[in-house]
């Protein structure tokens, strides 16, 4: 069995491209699951999550429990294998966070606890190689009076099409210096030193991972043609209506497991009485089967 993530190895990358484009769902609509509880899935619940993670690497499931519970994911995450929690600092005791508007204290001054538009990015982009995020649940236990949806990308797939444009796309992409975050002061008042890294990676197990961000600041690309172009082009490619980004919104009960895709956040507006709530689970782990 030959490696398709090998651009030495074509053969192999063409078979997989094939089965790749073949599973690719072509609505949101495909990825949704109905579950009675998310907490205790039936074996076909978990079968029809799995088959759909399998494809694209994410899965939505439906609930009617709107608990506001932050051991939904946690306890949903555990049944993919997911064990090993990313407690950053703004995570609650139990290492989930709650993404919500705060109108003070720390958190509001980090985008995702505001209601302002978050760029495409995959999460903890700007973790160190050894607290790489590489799955992810997003519980909604309320949505927002108006706006908050999401788009979504596989980014197998985003490399599919970026290596089917110009494979130096990926040779770029791939380099150990691509991307750069700049030295910075943390949350304890230390200093960060600066850090490189690839977008594109393998972990252990030959699975691919993407570390991206659209943001400008506190982002540094490596400032030489290849990567430059490369970076233009998944740029163009996020900035397209293409069939292969998929738009969702979750609504209370509902969620995401994914092993951390692409994704964005529409602004939204909350009212008193519908403020958004979604729980935020991060793992080191990546979803078994």
């Amino acid at each position: 069995m030959g490696d398709p993530f090998d651009l030495n190895d074509p053969a192999s990358y063409l078979r997989w491209r094939k089965e790749k484009l073949a599973a690719a769902p072509s609505s949101v609509d495909e990825l949704i699951v109905e579950v009675a509880d998310p907490r205790a899935l039936t074996q076909n619940e978990h079968a029809a999550l799995s088959e759909r993670i399998r494809r694209c690497n994410m899965a939505i499931y439906a609930s009617s429990l709107h608990e506001a519970d932050t051991g939904i994911p946690r306890l949903l995450g555990g049944q993919f294998g997911l064990a090993h929690l990313d407690a950053n600092w703004l995570a609650g005791e139990d290492g989930v966070s709650e993404i919500r508007v705060f109108d003070g204290g720390t958190r509001h001054h980090y985008i995702p606890y505001t209601d302002r538009a978050i760029k495409w990015h995959t999460d903890g982009y700007y973790n160190p190689p050894g607290r790489t995020i590489r799955a992810m649940v997003l519980h909604c236990v309320r949505s927002a009076a108006s706006g908050g949806e999401s788009r979504l990308m596989d980014h197998e797939m985003a490399y599919l099409l970026l290596r089917d444009e110009d494979p130096q796309h990926i040779r770029a992409l791939s380099a150990m210096d691509a991307m750069t975050i700049p030295e910075r002061v943390d949350e304890t008042g230390g200093l960060r030193a600066t850090q490189s890294g690839p977008v594109f990676s393998l972990d252990a197990t030959g699975h691919l991972h993407m570390r991206y961000t659209a943001r400008t600041r506190s982002i540094v690309w490596k400032q030489d043609t290849a990567t430059l172009a490369a970076v233009a082009a998944l740029e163009k490619l996020l900035a397209s209506d293409m069939p292969h980004i998929l738009r969702a919104r979750l609504e209370p009960g509902m969620g995401l497991l994914c092993n951390n895709v692409l994704h964005d956040r529409a602004a939204f507006s909350d009212i008193p009485a519908q403020t958004r709530l979604l729980y935020r689970a991060r793992y080191f782990d990546r979803i078994a089967g």
